[in-house]
């Protein structure tokens, strides 16, 4: 890897963390910018797991109360959505590359979707589950979006958060703490599946995590001085404009 592959990565890295801090949707970032620097698709994707641990880990220490709170209850949350989280990585190790490329396009389009219309999945999510806050329903949707994260997993905080909140987290900052904690969880499990698939570039991802890391702290203090709806704007063109090229890509 070349010394301004590296400098990229680390910008990219760094803007990557201070965005999921602002305003969230940093993949839409990163994972484009590490397929630039000419890995691919697949390797990519599961890099990029690894360059954006941080961000979901970090807040983690700041939600010791709350994961408390919580208690036992966490674990059926943390296996349901560990196992989902290795099928999606298992079927990313032994997926056609060019039909992954083929469906970059819908992933990007899917995850601007679920980040921009976040509010209004997860208050539906609510009024669909109805009385089955508990019930094996919302564990299998847990385990199907689990899935989907450890396939591609952009946007899935919005499903993990709506999820926690149908089981009777009620409280916006326990059910943000179970879904960093959920998110944190299922991406160290795909990073050993990628890990021993050997689907992971370790020096770009070394990079941009170092950058990520370094974003995150920057974005938690920087996020006090912007509007989020307009970076939130930014963030959905920019996914409508990507999934646009990539779709021109793959089918011209």
């Amino acid at each position: 890897m070349e010394l301004l592959d590296v400098v990229t990565l680390l910008g990219i890295g760094v803007l990557g963390g201070v965005w999921n801090a602002v305003a969230g949707g940093a993949t839409l970032f990163t994972f484009p910018a590490l397929m630039a620097a000419g890995l691919p698709p697949l390797v990519a994707n599961a890099t990029n797991y690894v360059a954006l641990l941080p961000s979901n880990a970090a807040a983690l220490p700041a939600y010791r109360c709350e994961l408390r709170q919580v208690g036992r209850a966490l674990w059926p949350l943390v296996i349901v959505s560990g196992l989902g989280a290795i099928v999606g990585s298992v079927i990313l190790l032994f997926s056609d590359p060019a039909v992954f490329e083929r469906l970059i396009p819908a992933l990007i389009l899917t995850a601007t979707a679920l980040f921009a219309f976040g509010d209004q999945i997860r208050a539906k999510l609510l009024h669909v589950a109805g009385g089955t806050r508990t019930g094996s329903v919302v564990y299998l949707g847990l385990f199907v979006a689990s899935i989907y994260g450890g396939y591609f997993g952009a946007g899935l905080g919005i499903i993990l958060l709506g999820i926690a909140q149908i089981m009777g987290y009620s409280d916006f900052h326990v059910a943000n703490a179970i879904k960093n904690l959920l998110a944190s969880s299922f991406s160290l499990l795909s990073i050993i599946v990628f890990g021993v698939g050997g689907l992971i570039a370790w020096p770009q991802a070394f990079a941009m995590m170092a950058g990520s890391t370094l974003g995150g702290y920057l974005g938690g203090t920087f996020a006090k001085y912007t509007n989020p709806r307009l970076l939130r704007g930014a963030v959905i063109l920019f996914g409508v404009v990507l999934s646009g090229v990539y779709a021109w890509r793959a089918f011209a």
